[in-house]
């Protein structure tokens, strides 16, 4: 298994202009847990539903699901052309195609499938966010999952390290907005099971320091 997601990371990397790219899509892929543990979710869920991936970057998760064997359709949104325009050129040759497009999370596109949202959450203010959420929820079809990485605000070493990484990837111009809102872990679940979901939270950092959790809220089967 190991062996295997390494050689899918280097072939995903491979895709993409200059060693610089290469070498963070590679060390990003092999070392965050999220790809994998949500291509399985997805897929133990149906893999053949379609994925919205909001703040998608340069479509990584895309990518690492068509390794995986997903072929449903993929829609990925965000608001960084230049991560767009990377994540085009490296998915051109895949198929089924990745739909890779410039939008905002305020206003989504119409939808029904699974939606994931990974590292983006805490980029939005409070209310915002909870409208996020419901736009979510209101994509999502009986059996659906709706997964959410976030780093979640808590009184661990973890927490203080993820503030500190934020606050570099603003200053440094790779991330085009400084965290707005963190939400603590009980009142995002219970946001969510107030819009009909039933609702787990895990801890998903790997071998990464950050706070980082997966939030897993499913629409009920009929």
């Amino acid at each position: 298994m190991i062996a295997e997601s390494h050689d899918r990371a280097l072939r995903i990397a491979a895709r993409f202009a200059g060693r610089w790219r290469q070498g963070y899509v590679c060390g990003k892929l092999r070392s965050d847990p999220a790809f994998a543990t949500i291509a399985t979710l997805l897929t133990e869920a149906g893999a053949a539903r379609p994925v919205l991936d909001l703040g998608c970057g340069m479509g990584l998760l895309g990518q690492w699901l068509r390794e995986c064997g997903h072929r449903g359709a993929y829609l990925g949104i965000d608001n960084d052309a230049r991560k767009l325009r990377a994540g085009r050129v490296a998915a051109a040759t895949l198929h089924p195609a990745l739909d890779l497009r410039a939008g905002d999370l305020q206003a989504l596109p119409e939808f029904s499938g699974h939606v994931v949202l990974l590292d983006a959450l805490h980029y939005l203010a409070r209310a915002p966010q909870q409208a996020l959420l419901a736009a979510c929820a209101q994509r999502l079809g009986a059996g659906d999952l709706l997964l959410i990485r976030s780093v979640l605000r808590d009184a661990s070493w973890r927490y203080r390290i993820t503030q500190a990484e934020e606050l570099l990837a603003a200053a440094s111009g790779w991330m085009r907005t400084a965290a707005r809102h963190i939400p603590e872990g009980d009142a995002l679940s219970e946001n969510l099971g107030a819009l009909g979901l039933c609702v787990t939270r895990q801890p998903l950092w790997g071998r990464t320091p950050f706070n980082s959790w997966l939030i897993v809220a499913r629409r009920a089967p009929n």
